[in-house]
């Protein structure tokens, strides 16, 4: 009796055993270890991505490629096909090429291992409860910071062009300048970083160890508006910043300085004035852009590109017949716009055989004023589509 009763539960393990292997084989087959054979190479598509993505992948059997689609996450994709987001770090291994797990771009091919699912195919979604699924990595790590654009920098502050309305003569003399009467470099007469130069005044004229001085040239006197052909109304004279000095020595009527920066040669005869350090201005682009461009008063006309340029670009300085007194203040953004006739494209007309004719205008770009005068300001231009040249229209 015992021994029948051996026999039959032995009957019975040996039952259990084999169900428990069909099993395992079944649930292996279903979850990509079987030893199918490795799928067809996938071709990659050309696509703009930040890594150089593999343009051919054969994968090995178990294993999946999915092309990435707008709003993929490596954390999306490991809870999509191996039910947990958390395993998203095993398909960034297999992957190498994706240099931060962070970005990957519409395009690129993503090799995963599907046989490494923590469910079988199908349950992936099912497998992860909302809780976890609603979890995402560190939003902080995967939004770049995005950096404010300067639209007026000490960069622009050392290079910039200005009409003195009382002439240069009186300018330097109201802001103490100490005109440049020798430098050290006596071998060349165009100075740069490093150059030491003498200064005409010192202490008796209030100079001082570790003063900083912007270098002011002359560039056109007796400046008039390029529309006053009778050449009777005298805007001033425009002079140009065109570096930094610090003094390193004084003496009671001379002074010693180095050349900190110089974005422009330095010569003798050009004048350091004293200055306050210039404040960096955030630029702010308008959206509302577009042709023809809405001109709204009081219009302004370019009437100056530094160095005395024909035409000037993205990043040039120029000065325009409107300042302070038509209510212009730093900072502001100003469309840059020209007219022309509807039957002539050209760049170049004659004003008086196209007078009468139908025009429009058209947008050139924007411009940002960062220095006024009463009737003048200097803006930097911001954007421009085409060179901006005298005669170019400057409008709110």
């Amino acid at each position: 009796m015992h021994k029948r009763n051996r026999l039959h539960a032995f009957a019975v393990i040996s039952c259990l055993a084999m169900a428990l292997a069909a099993s395992a084989q079944e649930t292996a087959r279903q979850s990509g270890n079987s030893t199918a054979p490795a799928a067809e190479p996938v071709k990659v598509a050309a696509h703009s991505s930040r890594w150089d993505y593999p343009k051919e992948i054969s994968p090995a059997a178990g294993q999946k490629v999915h092309i990435v689609e707008k709003g993929d996450t490596l954390w999306d994709l490991g809870a999509r096909y191996l039910g947990n987001p958390f395993a998203w770090p095993q398909i960034w291994e297999l992957n190498k090429w994706v240099k931060d797990p962070h970005w990957i771009y519409p395009g690129d091919p993503i090799l995963i291992d599907v046989s490494r699912s923590a469910v079988a195919p199908g349950r992936e979604q099912d497998a992860a409860t909302a809780e976890v699924t609603a979890l995402r990595p560190d939003v902080r790590r995967l939004n770049k910071p995005v950096q404010d654009e300067f639209g007026y920098s000490f960069q622009d502050f050392i290079q910039l062009p200005f009409i003195a309305p009382q002439g240069a003569d009186a300018y330097f003399k109201e802001n103490r300048a100490f005109p440049i009467q020798g430098h050290q470099a006596w071998e060349r007469s165009i100075l740069a970083d490093g150059d030491t130069v003498y200064l005409k005044g010192g202490s008796d004229q209030g100079a001082k160890v570790g003063d900083r001085l912007v270098v002011t040239k002359v560039l056109s006197r007796k400046f008039h508006h390029p529309d006053d052909h009778s050449r009777k109304g005298l805007l001033g004279d425009v002079l140009q910043q065109e570096g930094v000095v610090r003094i390193v020595t004084v003496y009671p009527d001379a002074s010693v300085a180095v050349i900190e920066h110089a974005l422009d040669g330095i010569y003798e005869g050009a004048h350091a004035v004293p200055f306050t350090e210039p404040a960096n201005i955030v630029a702010k682009p308008r959206t509302d852009i577009g042709s023809p461009v809405p001109l709204k008063d009081p219009l302004a006309k370019v009437i100056f590109v530094r160095e005395d340029r024909p035409v000037g670009g993205a990043g040039d300085l120029v000065i325009i017949d409107q300042g302070a007194r038509h209510g212009l203040k730093v900072g502001e953004i100003l469309i840059s716009a020209r007219r022309r006739t509807l039957a002539n494209a050209g760049v170049f007309v004659n004003p008086k055989k196209e007078a009468g004719k139908p025009s429009t205008n058209y947008y050139l770009g924007q411009m940002m004023v960062v220095r006024t005068e009463q009737d003048t300001a200097t803006c930097r231009l911001l954007r421009t589509r085409e060179e901006v040249m005298v005669g170019d229209i400057a409008t709110r």
